[in-house]
């Protein structure tokens, strides 16, 4: 199967700048990947190990110092250096914080689409209805205001933010972490049913090695801005390499026995 997402080479570098000289503050030490499509990989490591940073730098916020990213073969930016923002969409970690409290659900989801698209309005409308549809919520949830929508309604909104413009890629940066086991348990299962409909890839960062266990089909493992393991999910969970990945399979398997 060929590649929907290959990344090579890709590098950071973080400095902040002195008087006579920069410090280098952080690096993201070049990192190459591939993700099919229908794939989820998951990117593992301990705070500051550069997993958000890979996130902005996939999905556009963030300029590569080196590399490059391929869609479907072709790289991400055309030749004005104009990236395809629709392709590759983030779900971020606070989704309620993520919406804006003054306009409806539905004027949001216009947005990106006034924005990236030449849909005339009815078409708008359409897109707008069929992602919520998409996402388990009604057609009438687009005139609600963030104030009106559940905890697990902002999730649903989250994830229709990012299907809003039809993209081939998901990053979902701890889209779990705030959230009640329960809702955590809903999202996660719409995530994998809308894959499956779609033939999405998805990139997943998070924490909770539960949730990467269930859902994904190979882990990039990164510390201090390297990779130091990569591979497929029950292999890295029954033969670990990186002292990192044996103390953090370790601990949560002692968790879990312990429950």
């Amino acid at each position: 199967m060929n590649s929907l997402l290959t990344v090579s080479g890709l590098s950071y570098r973080k400095q902040k700048s002195g008087l006579f000289s920069n410090r280098e503050l952080f690096r993201l030490s070049p990192l190459s990947f591939e993700l099919k499509r229908g794939e989820t990989m998951a990117i593992m490591g301990e705070n500051g190990s550069g997993k958000s940073l890979l996130a902005k730098l996939l999905v556009g916020v963030l300029q590569p110092e080196a590399g490059s990213i391929l869609l479907n073969g072709e790289p991400m930016c055309d030749s004005r250096q104009q990236r395809r923002f629709s392709a590759i969409r983030m779900i971020f970690q606070h989704s309620k914080d993520s919406l804006n409290p003054g306009l409806t659900l539905g004027g949001q989801l216009e947005e990106a689409l006034i924005l990236n698209t030449n849909m005339s309005a009815t078409e708008r409308k359409r897109q707008i209805e069929n992602t919520l549809v998409k996402v388990g919520m009604l057609p009438e949830h687009q005139y609600f205001y963030r104030h009106m929508l559940s905890e697990g309604q902002h999730q649903r909104a989250a994830v229709a933010r990012a299907l809003i413009l039809d993209p081939q890629v998901i990053v979902a940066d701890e889209p779990f972490a705030a959230l009640d086991p329960s809702v955590r348990s809903q999202t996660a299962n719409l995530l994998m049913n809308l894959q499956q409909q779609l033939g999405l890839g998805f990139i997943f960062i998070s924490h909770n090695l539960g949730i990467v266990r269930h859902i994904s089909d190979r882990i990039l493992v990164l510390e201090k801005g390297k990779v130091v393991e990569s591979g497929k999910t029950e292999v890295i969970f029954n033969w670990p390499k990186s002292e990192y990945t044996k103390r953090t399979i370790q601990a949560h398997q002692e968790l879990i026995s312990g429950q």
